[in-house]
């Protein structure tokens, strides 16, 4: 039996865990078409008959401007160590410093790694060619494959390569586990998800999603969450006129967690102001508590 980590790292928006739902068939992690919509470290456990891969979905290397960024941005370089393979994700958006961040990174670590280039049905040759140059010009690399996360191109070619470089393991997870991350977590994510799909560009950043406290019986879960915001002027984005955004925030999560958990569900959203949130430590180390080690 073959078993192995394989951590995925990229820069901001290359389609990461777009890749990782796409090969294990379920949605575990959130996505949208925002940078940095990843903020922790999330392992997704795909099981064969024959293997286990146990994927690392990673925040997105950039160079950091705010506290939340290099809080990220560790998260991610601490994800790299102690892995059996790496996924170097780019896009056929173009070869960008944050691409060239990542590659400095993966040439300091003993690791690895995959060159992947995502998003091909673009046919960008030029650009594909630029990035397969480069992956092939860094000594740890061991492959490199040509993908569509979303059409699922050159993802069957892909998880073949990635299973041939994956040492003779025992299984790390027992085979019903999907996630290491708890139920509080992946429901406080689809929130967090649906902000990211309704509100605009500068808002997701600035939000963060709580859970405050969790009921459960046989038949019907209770959530109430807390949507943190840092400023007074976007409280009324997330509540909407008459409060139509946030219900259609809570109707969408609501029907993903229902999917998720299988049972009716009660979610209860309100919003407060945390000034500058995404510059407190104290709020920083609440959201990222165990991963900063």
């Amino acid at each position: 039996m073959k078993s192995g980590f394989v951590c995925l790292v990229g820069a901001p928006n290359v389609g990461k865990s777009t890749i990782v739902n796409t090969i294990v068939g379920k949605k575990i992690s959130i996505v949208s078409d925002k940078p940095q919509t990843t903020r922790h470290r999330i392992n997704v456990i795909w099981n064969l008959p024959d293997a286990q891969v146990v994927f690392v979905d990673t925040p997105g290397l950039h160079k950091p401007v705010h506290k939340l960024g290099r809080y990220l941005v560790k998260i991610a370089v601490n994800s790299l160590e102690g892995n059996d393979l790496l996924l170097f994700v780019t896009s056929t958006e173009g070869l960008r410093k944050s691409d060239k961040i990542v590659a400095n990174r993966i040439e300091n670590t003993s690791m690895p790694f995959i060159g992947v280039v995502n998003k091909c049905d673009l046919k960008r040759e030029r650009t594909i060619k630029e990035i397969e140059d480069m992956f092939s010009s860094m000594k740890k690399c061991v492959d490199t494959q040509r993908i569509s996360a979303i059409r699922r191109t050159g993802i069957d070619e892909l998880t073949d390569k990635i299973l041939k470089h994956l040492p003779e393991s025992p299984a790390y997870y027992p085979k019903d586990v999907f996630t290491d991350r708890p139920l509080i977590f992946m429901i406080s994510e689809i929130v967090r998800e649906k902000i990211y799909y309704f509100t605009r560009q500068e808002l997701p950043y600035s939000s963060a999603v709580m859970i405050d406290h969790m009921e459960e019986t046989p038949k019907l879960m209770k959530i109430w969450a807390t949507i943190l915001v840092e400023r007074d002027s976007q409280k009324p984005i997330i509540l909407g006129r008459g409060g139509k955004m946030i219900k259609k925030i809570g109707t969408l999560a609501r029907e993903d967690i229902e999917r998720l958990i299988d049972k009716h569900v009660f979610l209860s959203l309100h919003v407060k102001v945390k000034s500058n949130w995404t510059e407190s430590d104290r709020t920083l180390n609440e959201l990222f508590e165990g991963e900063m080690r």
